[in-house]
């Protein structure tokens, strides 16, 4: 092997280079963000009614009597995270917990972690109700795909986009009924 042969890939690669290109793809496949966003979240809603403010000589204590409230909304909202994680099929019972959550650490927990951890918790909780997988294509539609590039012509049976198939001069292949050209824009006529 000389220098100007390039690595192939998972051998004789540098460890790191190999972890994130393994990373990298385990973080696709789930929706990662959103878990880290939820996860921060819950760090500043917990920690703010515990912590102590030291400014010179005077001590200023955020303690509340809503304490243990932050501290069960800031662990929760870590646990959505990490579910969000390690089990993805949660996600909308996630997303949708650590938003009513967020919603609640307001008036629990010092507005919310000082609307940080609210914020927080409230964008990861939309990007986790929004998130959708992304599913190959199915390998009838792939090798479709694959038959009609290299050619240019439609497979047996199939109508190329732009055309009208076989009997149907100029229809459209729009069954909804809400095409613009028949004026119904997304209503059904009612006789």
């Amino acid at each position: 092997m000389s220098a100007e042969t390039p690595a192939a890939p998972g051998h004789d690669e540098h460890y790191l280079r190999v972890f994130r290109r393994n990373f990298r793809a385990w973080r696709g496949t789930r929706p990662f963000w959103a878990g880290l966003f939820v996860m921060l979240g819950g760090l500043p809603i917990a920690y703010f009614p515990y912590a102590n403010l030291q400014i010179g000589h005077l001590t200023l204590a955020m303690a509340t009597t809503a304490g243990a409230g932050s501290l069960i909304i800031g662990v929760l909202l870590v646990v959505l995270g990490f579910s969000l994680w390690f089990q993805k099929h949660v996600r909308t019972f996630a997303g949708v917990a650590a938003i009513l959550l967020a919603l609640v650490s307001i008036p629990v927990s010092n507005l919310g972690g000082f609307l940080v951890g609210f914020l927080l918790a409230l964008v990861g909780g939309a990007m986790a109700v929004s998130w959708a997988e992304d599913a190959p294509p199915a390998p009838e539609q792939a090798q479709a795909q694959a038959d009609t590039k290299g050619t240019g012509v439609a497979p047996e049976g199939a109508v190329a986009p732009g055309t009208a198939a076989a009997g149907e001069v100029g229809e459209s292949n729009d069954l909804s009924g809400t095409s613009p050209g028949n004026e119904a824009n997304g209503r059904h006529s009612a006789g």
